[in-house]
C-alpha cells in the first residue's frame, strides 16, 4: 500500500515538473507575451543603424521585424552594443541576438547559435582609375588597412609574400576609406557589407569593389539561451526558410546592394 501511494506522489510530481517545463518554454513565451525584444547593434552599417529619423534600421533590424512577423507578435529593438549582446540575453532583456555575432566555439559556450544566416565576404575595394579589377591585381600596389583589424594583418602579409608594392597601417576604416580615395594607396580590403554602406553613402564617387578576396568568411549566427533548445530548432527553420523563398537574398540586395553576389551560407564538404 505504501509502495503505491509512494509511487502516485511520484507520478504526480513529475507530471507537474513535465507541465512546468513545458510552460516553460521560451518560443510559447514569447508568442504568449506578444513581443520579440531583439538585441541589435545599431552602430554597424548596412547591418544595423539609427536612420534620418533616429529609428533602428538595416539588415538585422529587418530579420528582426521578419521574425517577429511570423510568431504573430510585434518587435522590439533593444540597441545593445557588440559586449552586450550575449549580456543582454543572458540577463533577460531580450529574447534573441540578431546582431552579426560570429559563431565561435568559445561564444557557443555561453549562448546557443543557430546555423549561419548571413556571411561577412571581404572584398577589395579600390579607385576607378587604377586598373584593379581583382584581387590578383594587388600585386605590386600600395596597399593599407586599418590597424589590428584580421583583414589588415592578412592583406600585409601577402604583400610581404609577394615582395613587391608596399602597405601603410591606418588608426580608424575612415581614415583607411579616405587614403584610398585620396589616392594615397590605391586600394584596401573590406567585409561587402563596409563597401556597400561606403558606396551607397556618396561620400566616395571615385571608388568601386573590385572581386572578392580570397580570405576566411565571417559566418554569423542568431542566438538564444543554450538551454532553449524548442526556440534554437524554431530559429534553424526561420533561417532555412529565409533563404529558400528569397527573402534572404532579397535583403541583402536591399541593404548590401547588387555590385556583390549574396554569400553563400554553407560551408563546402561540411554539413551544419
Amino acid at each position: 500500500m505504501k509502495n503505491r501511494t509512494f509511487a502516485v506522489a511520484l507520478s504526480a510530481v513529475l507530471s507537474t515538473a513535465c507541465i512546468a517545463n513545458a510552460q516553460a518554454d521560451k518560443l510559447d513565451d514569447i508568442i504568449g507575451s506578444g513581443k520579440l525584444r531583439c538585441a541589435v547593434t545599431l552602430d554597424f552599417p548596412p547591418m544595423g543603424f539609427r536612420d534620418e529619423a533616429n529609428k533602428p534600421a538595416g539588415f538585422d533590424v529587418d530579420y528582426c521585424n521578419d521574425l517577429a512577423k511570423i510568431l504573430g507578435v510585434d518587435a522590439e529593438v533593444v540597441e545593445t552594443p557588440f559586449p552586450d549582446r550575449i549580456p543582454a540575453l543572458i540577463s533577460g532583456r531580450a529574447d534573441v541576438i540578431v546582431a552579426s555575432t560570429s559563431d565561435t566555439l568559445e561564444r557557443a559556450k555561453t549562448v546557443g547559435l543557430t546555423v549561419p544566416y548571413f556571411a561577412f565576404q571581404m572584398v577589395v575595394l579600390t579607385r576607378d582609375n587604377t586598373g584593379i579589377n581583382s584581387f590578383d591585381d594587388l600585386k605590386g600596389k600600395a596597399l593599407g588597412n586599418t590597424s589590428g583589424t584580421y583583414e589588415a594583418i592578412a592583406l600585409e602579409k601577402d604583400v610581404k609574400s609577394w615582395g613587391s608594392g608596399s602597405f601603410r597601417a591606418y588608426q580608424s576604416q575612415n581614415d583607411t576609406l579616405l587614403a584610398v580615395a585620396q589616392g594615397h594607396i590605391d586600394a584596401t580590403v573590406v567585409t561587402n557589407t563596409v563597401a556597400a554602406a561606403t558606396l551607397k553613402s556618396g561620400k566616395y564617387k571615385n571608388l568601386k569593389v573590385a572581386g572578392n578576396a580570397p580570405y576566411v568568411i565571417d559566418y554569423v549566427s542568431l542566438g538564444a539561451k543554450r538551454n532553449e533548445y524548442g526556440l534554437l530548432r524554431y530559429l534553424d527553420l526561420f533561417v532555412n526558410q529565409q533563404v529558400r523563398t528569397g527573402r534572404y537574398k532579397e535583403l541583402f540586395t536591399k541593404w548590401v546592394g547588387t555590385e556583390i553576389a549574396p554569400t553563400d551560407l554553407t560551408v563546402p564538404q561540411v554539413y551544419y
